[in-house]
């Protein structure tokens, strides 16, 4: 697959905007909030993440997007934006999330994504995490991920980016309310 990616910067939230062969990943907006609910309501979607609740709460969209906007906000969001391609406008999310590396030298960021299942299967989740990867928004040293061990796809998409496996763990998934097992992942991004 050949991706050319383009940068270009959203002053309102500060963030990049990185167009890809067959979509755009831009900064969330309003408007996207009944895509975002109508994909988050979704069990399928919800279940693999460990943070969105099903079933899904009135209002938990606008809130995802005013903390995704915020400008003291924890992490970057871009939507999968399908519309150049005749899709819908939110066909998925992915996230970076700089973490605090305490005393350890470099910078590292957690990168996170979902599609619509309507998409699954399609190449969509890694040519954004290659868009991410190749862009490298944040700057670090290396990013990681973490992947529920009942979701090889997911786990396909990161080694298939050059992530390399690290180790098993546990999260909590708020959709399933119980602690899953989860395979995490790791890519360097300077020699």
């Amino acid at each position: 697959m050949k991706m050319e990616t383009r940068t270009s910067m959203d002053n309102t939230a500060k963030q990049m905007i990185i167009e890809t062969e067959r979509f755009t990943l831009r900064p969330v907006q309003k408007s996207d909030a009944g895509l975002i609910a109508m994909h988050g309501a979704d069990l399928r979607v919800a279940g693999n993440t460990t943070s969105i609740p099903h079933p899904y709460p009135p209002g938990a969209a606008d809130a995802f997007i005013d903390r995704a906007t915020d400008p003291e906000r924890a992490e970057d969001v871009w939507v999968l934006d399908g519309s150049n391609s005749g899709h819908a406008e939110v066909i998925g999310t992915i996230a970076l999330k700089k973490q605090d590396m305490g005393t350890r030298s470099g910078s590292q960021s957690e990168v996170g994504y979902w599609v619509a299942p309507a998409f699954w299967n399609t190449g969509l989740a890694t040519e954004a995490v290659s868009a991410i990867l190749s862009v490298n928004p944040h700057g670090c040293d290396t990013m990681f991920a973490s992947v529920f061990q009942d979701n090889p796809a997911s786990a396909r998409v990161l080694t298939n980016q050059g992530f390399e496996y690290i180790g098993d763990a546990e999260s909590f998934s708020v959709a399933r309310n119980a602690t899953v097992a989860t395979w995490t992942y790791l890519k360097k991004m300077t020699p």
